[in-house]
């Protein structure tokens, strides 16, 4: 494969910094998600009510920034609700909001497809720092074209899909934002997790209300341990809540902090980064792959579940269709995306994930029947 380089865009050519799988609904829905695990009351500064009474801020009428980034380089419904973060919601057509550090953002495609951002209130006073935070989390000294073109030229399946899911980035998230989100989504679904999300983003500090929808800082290491086991199963954690509680616990008593700690692990090699994650209570491979893919700068890390298994069985590795899927036969798994896209194979096995999704799958049939029906028509002709 050929050596990576930075996207076109003057503002993606930034080096990352140190600091920073479940079915979606279809991406042309608007809806608010409805969860019966309520937020933690706004954390206990202020009561649901009184935070309700804070100024609504809207997206109508307000400057948009572009960030000069092509949909093919992001497509915002291929990457925010696609399973790598639960954190962000749908506040418009094509638009959707999320928090980065302590930054209240919104992303929008424009008309002509490109994408452009937009930080409310406080979160503007430090524009150069927020923005810099942004292109962190869009994880933009990667460029998504040439990735793209390497693989579809190694594998045609990947080249059909592509021209249908391009622009479906690999975001590099906050790691212990991104390792408590994947604690939530052992054996679980869509809807549950993006409520226990909600709940334990509810601990942090208040940043404001867009459209209806909440949004919080995510809580710190030392907010998050005064949370107790009961508290998260009277939220409806059930057995997870053990499982974040003391992993909560080890992380504290790392030497250097938790968060450090886990930041220390963007500089090592992806055996010693899942071995490493491995030892938190309740984190396994697949939630390690997806920690280390998500936040850790693993570019080849590939989370194994069954959509993934199903790709490989079907596309890499057919002898093994109809075998049960085993942690060993994840390994596999692994080391057959690898071998067919090299050291960025996660960002490859984003996009075929991503192609697996059952809205997804409707979108991508619809494209190719269009075509089809357009190839026929030129044939007559």
């Amino acid at each position: 494969m050929k050596r990576r380089r930075p996207c076109s865009s003057p503002l993606s050519a930034i080096k990352p910094t140190s600091s920073s799988t479940p079915p979606t609904p279809p991406i042309s829905d608007f809806t608010k998600t409805k969860t019966n695990i309520k937020p933690a009351a706004v954390s206990a500064r202020k009561s649901l009510s009184e935070a309700l009474k804070i100024q609504n801020l809207t997206t109508q009428n307000q400057k948009w920034t572009p960030l000069n980034l092509c949909k093919s380089e992001l497509s915002l419904p291929l990457t925010l609700p696609t399973g790598q973060t639960f954190r962000w919601k749908q506040t418009g057509t094509l638009q959707y909001t999320g928090v980065i550090k302590s930054y209240l953002v919104s992303l929008k495609h424009l008309d002509n497809g490109d994408v452009a951002y937009h930080f409310h209130a406080a979160s503007a006073s430090n524009e150069e720092d927020s923005r810099l935070a942004l292109l962190d989390f869009l994880n933009m000294g990667i460029c998504l074209t040439d990735l793209w073109e390497d693989f579809s030229a190694s594998d045609q399946r990947f080249a059909e899909l592509a021209l249908h899911l391009a622009g479906a980035r690999v975001l590099r998230q906050d790691p212990l934002e991104c390792l408590i989100q994947f604690l939530c989504t052992s054996n679980n679904n869509i809807k549950r997790i993006t409520g226990m999300v909600d709940y334990i983003s509810s601990l942090g500090q208040f940043v404001g209300i867009v459209e209806g929808f909440q949004f919080y800082e995510f809580p710190s290491l030392e907010r998050l341990a005064m949370v107790s086991e009961e508290e998260l199963r009277e939220a409806g954690f059930g057995y997870r809540a053990k499982y974040i509680v003391n992993t909560i616990k080890a992380l504290q008593m790392k030497p250097r902090g938790g968060a450090q700690w886990l930041s220390s692990l963007r500089g090592m090699d992806l055996e010693d980064v899942i071995n490493s994650l491995s030892t938190l209570p309740g984190v396994g491979p697949k939630v390690a792959s997806c920690v280390a893919l998500f936040s850790l700068d693993q570019h080849h890390a590939v989370p194994v579940d069954t959509h993934v298994w199903q790709i490989a069985t079907r596309e890499m590795i057919p002898e093994l269709a109809g075998v049960r899927l085993t942690p060993k036969l994840c390994n596999r798994v692994a080391e057959a995306f690898v071998t067919r896209y090299g050291k960025y194979a996660g960002w490859a096995q984003t996009l075929l994930f991503v192609s697996e999704l059952p809205s997804q799958k409707a979108i991508v049939s619809s494209q190719v029947c269009t075509e089809i029906d357009k190839n026929k028509s030129v044939s007559s002709l």
